[in-house]
């Protein structure tokens, strides 16, 4: 008997699907995200004369993980809300249910996630700019920088501002959002976006995909209007963490413009896989020393390794803007 070809998990979903009765099917598919429905979708057509040897292979999968789901999720945020009220009581309970439980979903924004970036951009064009971050607040990191780069510059700068400060979404600004959806004759979905509002970690993540220039000019602009607010989403836009994601080459050029002063509490508190590339990228001599150096150290306050950190991510922005190295997703292959 000839083995059966192995199945990725993406076709074992698509031929499950297909099993389905199309009610049930579009029950799942309404589920999911846009871009996982695209997959799915074009993974079906490319299983839809499968045996029936591979799909009793897939129904075994499908059992065998089923078997080993458990219900510890079912209604454990209840269990959770009775749980802290009977520890902390009533009051407080709620006050730290405010601060830790996921933020409820808000109802009929889900066509946002499905519009293309120009017709979020045909609705957003005329609107005031605080109007055009809260709908940026409710898309993807990759929509929303799409989005940005269809507005006009000074738009550009106005709009950031307004999403890195915006804060927890109102009630009054999902209405105004709502409107505008329907006065576009947008497909109203069943499912839901959560509430986000702006920060400078969200809007760090836009910067990385809109390009270098378009970055360092709105983020210079920023600096005019609030300078710690652009140092935070400069923080965010590339850490010491993000080090590891540097080609070998330009690492090891930082590392070798960075002194061991800096460098001892740096790798102090470092992931073991960071501090083994960096490492990696100096001379069996220079990395032996430091690595002496590091364990003739005692205890470090954090806040010195976190100082030291953002030394040698300084140091590495520093030869990104100079050109000796690339960062991050910081090229300018965007039109």
């Amino acid at each position: 008997m000839p083995e059966l070809p192995v199945l990725g998990d993406e076709q074992a979903a698509a031929i499950l699907l297909l099993l389905f009765s199309e009610e049930e099917a579009a029950g799942i598919l309404s589920r999911l995200e846009p871009d996982e429905v695209q997959q799915l979708s074009s993974v079906m057509y490319s299983v839809a004369d499968i045996g029936a040897d591979e799909i009793n292979s897939v129904l075994d999968r499908f059992v065998d993980r089923a078997r080993h789901r458990t219900t510890i999720g079912y209604r454990s945020d209840v269990q959770i809300q009775s749980m802290l009220t009977a520890a902390l009581g009533e009051q407080r309970a709620e006050v730290m249910i405010s601060r830790t439980a996921p933020k409820k979903p808000v109802a009929n924004l889900e066509a946002l996630k499905w519009m293309a970036p120009d017709e979020i951009f045909a609705m957003v064009e005329e609107e005031h700019p605080q109007i055009a971050a809260l709908v940026l607040s409710f898309l993807s990191t990759d929509n929303a920088a799409a989005v940005l780069r269809l507005l006009p510059a000074e738009a550009q700068e106005d709009v950031v501002y307004r999403l890195a400060t915006l804060g927890q979404v109102s009630g009054d600004a999902i209405d105004t959002i709502e409107q505008l959806l329907s006065a576009y004759h947008a497909p109203q979905g069943s499912g839901t976006v959560a509430t986000q509002g702006g920060n400078p970690s969200d809007v760090a993540a836009i910067m990385n995909q809109i390009g270098k220039k378009n970055s360092a000019r709105m983020i210079k602009a920023l600096a005019k209007r609030d300078k710690s607010l652009a140092g935070a989403i400069e923080d965010q836009m590339f850490t010491f963490a993000d080090l590891i994601t540097i080609d070998a080459k330009d690492l090891g050029t930082v590392m070798r413009s960075v002194d061991n002063e800096l460098l001892v509490p740096a790798l102090k508190g470092a992931d073991e896989k960071l501090r083994a590339k960096i490492l990696s990228c100096m001379s069996s001599r220079a990395a032996q020393t430091l690595e002496d150096e590091i364990a003739e150290r005692g205890p470090m306050p954090m806040a010195e390794v976190i100082e030291a950190q953002k030394g040698v991510v300084a140091q590495a922005r520093k030869l990104a803007d100079s050109g000796e190295i690339v960062i991050g997703a910081q090229s300018d292959d965007y039109v």
